[in-house]
């Protein structure tokens, strides 16, 4: 898809949803004014019907245009009964109800038409969080040049806390870089002259010189650009309830009205039928208890981005997790301490983190939190030394201490050291000799295996996957953790879409991740939830966000989904029965289109009456 088709669609979105959003204020504005006019003023009801009649043919007009179109290509739905009784409403002078038919009917369309240009929005995020501008060496001076202005080759500064802006490599300086939103690996990743380097990778604390090694046309994030726009335009398509109950019910109406008009030989009789046909238990029940959800989601920290998620959430049987800040908690612990002979834990943490209060390294974090948390002290460190590649070194106690890699361990140690393992680590050197090792790794949530578990009994889920662009080692070993059998590994975000699309067609699909890597997968999944706030254009391609990293809040979300399916289901069906069953009295000639009015609005209210039951506190929202 290229940018200027891309644009040109939004524009013509954004028209769409303007003319919507003006139809139902003109609606609303004019019910109002009615209401005023004949309630509080008191004037003859005659005088109160023009912005009635206003909000008729200036909004009710376009509306029965395209709902024409729709009967052209043979699409039948609640709107189109809802044309017809726009009409009728007209023809009985029933004007007050022919607008709030208007008003639903705008309003509903402006909601679902801002619901479908997430995707724009998504993009505008992507494009906003990459920088404009690169910072271009030159033999004498630095330089602000455009980014289309970059070429292979260029040496570019980035400052400390800067998104990269290219692919490249590290040519002078030393740092770490956040490469979370786009490798899903948890860590601060080392950078030292030489090492890879991602766009859309945060910066560090110290700023860094590198050579650019692609244009940025041919990015890793202009890549996870395209990818997402692909994957908006193979969105799942979903039809709506009020849709799939409208399309019979819509054929049923107007099948009883002419018949009702033939064996009465009387038209009276079809207008009668149309009238208490109006369905408003559809354009009205529904949209409450959507709102209702909504409340009942934003109270517990949940962002409804998609409204239409809410009534196929509870559908999904196949579960597809991203690893990284999702199932785990998206940073490094340390999870074992391997000491050598004769020296103990405590002993070794003491003089690692003593040594690491002085290090940026990205693990010196969590050596610092474990000795914390056993309550260790920190002796006083002296002759400290951080040479480029040969790790920290420093005096502690009379006794050299060096932090580094295996592969600066001195020969004659080699034999001395552990197996490698799956995750990260660090050596602890005494005097130039083995201490002892220190492994890390991305340890699961603390619910993640009971919550995984659930799905099957609890929610009828046939597949649980673990989706991940980390290594085969890591994923596998997060898979046994929480109890997940199906895990694959080490997929870049073109795959992840094409393995979420894939499931997609053979069941619906939900998909939970963090980074913006995940973005595009959740575009493709028929449900997408971000978890957590770590990505703006990761909340933007999803259809809910969980602002508390918690996974028991997805199983909140579901809950609340199932509920309100559930009492929109009966509002809507029940108020269609009712009124089915005035239809066949008024098609019997028993039931005059006044009186069907009103029948219609006692319907109307039963039915909204149940539906606002979804925002009341409910103890079932949680397994």
């Amino acid at each position: 898809m290229s940018p200027t088709f891309t644009v040109s669609k939004s524009k013509i979105a954004l028209r769409s949803l303007h003319k919507e959003t003006y139809i139902a204020v003109l609606a609303a504005v004019g019910v109002a004014c009615y209401l005023i006019a004949r309630y509080l003023l008191q004037a003859p009801l005659r005088e109160c019907q023009w912005p009635l009649i206003a909000v008729l043919v200036i909004g009710g007009g376009p509306l029965i245009f395209d709902l024409l179109r729709k009967i052209a290509v043979a699409e039948f739905g609640s709107d189109l009964l809802a044309g017809i009784s726009i009409l009728t409403s007209a023809i009985l002078g029933e004007y007050l109800a022919g607008s709030i038919v208007v008003l639903m009917l705008s309003g509903g369309a402006a909601l679902e038409q801002y619901a479908t240009r997430r995707a724009s929005a998504v993009l505008g995020a992507l494009a906003k969080r990459m920088p404009s501008v690169a910072h271009r060496r030159t033999a004498s001076q630095l330089e602000e040049i455009a980014l289309a202005a970059v070429h292979v080759g260029d040496l570019l500064a980035v400052f400390p806390h800067e998104i990269c802006p290219v692919d490249g490599t590290v040519f002078e300086g030393r740092g770490t870089m956040d490469e979370s939103y786009l490798t899903g690996e948890p860590y601060q990743i080392s950078k030292v002259a030489g090492a890879e380097v991602l766009s859309g990778a945060v910066n560090g604390e110290t700023a860094l010189t590198i050579k650019v090694d692609r244009l940025p046309v041919d990015s890793r994030y202009a890549k996870i650009t395209r990818v997402m726009q692909e994957a908006e335009t193979n969105r799942p398509q979903f039809r709506r309830i009020a849709d799939r109950l409208g399309a019979w019910y819509t054929v049923l109406a107007l099948a009883i009205a002419a018949l009702g008009w033939i064996v009465g030989r009387d038209p009276t009789r079809f207008l009668a039928v149309l009238v208490i046909a109006t369905p408003c238990p559809l354009l009205l029940a529904i949209p409450v208890a959507i709102i209702g959800a909504i409340s009942v989601a934003a109270s517990r920290a949940i962002i409804i981005k998609n409204p239409a998620m809410l009534e196929r959430i509870d559908s999904c049987r196949t579960v597809i997790f991203d690893k990284t800040g999702t199932l785990t908690y998206g940073r490094p612990i340390l999870t074992e301490t391997l000491c050598a002979p004769g020296i103990g834990r405590d002993q070794a943490l003491q003089l690692a983190a003593s040594l690491e209060q002085y290090s940026k390294h990205p693990l010196a974090a969590s050596i610092r939190e474990a000795a914390q948390q056993s309550k260790i002290d920190i002796a006083a460190v002296s002759e400290i030394s951080e040479k480029p590649g040969a790790g920290l070194s420093g005096r502690v106690g009379g006794a050299i201490v060096q932090i580094t890699g295996r592969k600066k361990v001195p020969g004659a140690e080699l034999a001395k050291l552990p197996p490698v393992a799956p995750g990260m680590e660090c050596i602890l050197l005494l005097n130039g000799e083995y201490g002892a090792t220190f492994r890390f790794r991305d340890a699961p949530r603390q619910e993640s295996r009971s919550f995984i578990s659930h799905l099957g009994p609890k929610h009828k889920v046939s597949r649980v996957i673990l989706l991940s662009g980390d290594r085969e080692a890591e994923v596998r070993y997060l898979a046994g953790q929480v109890g997940i059998t199906e895990a694959l590994f080490g997929k870049s975000p073109e795959e992840k879409v094409a393995i979420v699309r894939e499931e997609a067609k053979l069941a619906p699909t939900l998909f939970v991740g963090d980074g913006i890597n995940d973005a595009p997968a959740m575009q493709a999944a028929t449900v997408g939830i971000a978890f957590g706030q770590n990505s703006d254009v990761t909340a933007e391609a999803a259809d809910a966000v969980v602002l508390d990293a918690s996974l028991g809040k997805v199983d909140e979300l579901i809950h609340i989904g199932r509920r309100m399916r559930k009492i929109a289901l009966q509002s809507a069906v029940g108020g269609m029965g009712l009124s089915m069953v005035g239809m066949l009295v008024a098609a019997a000639g028993y039931l005059p289109p006044v009186a069907g009015a009103v029948a219609q609005e006692l319907i109307d209210i039963a039915a909204v009456l149940n539906a606002v039951r979804v925002a009341l506190p409910s103890r079932d929202l949680r397994d």
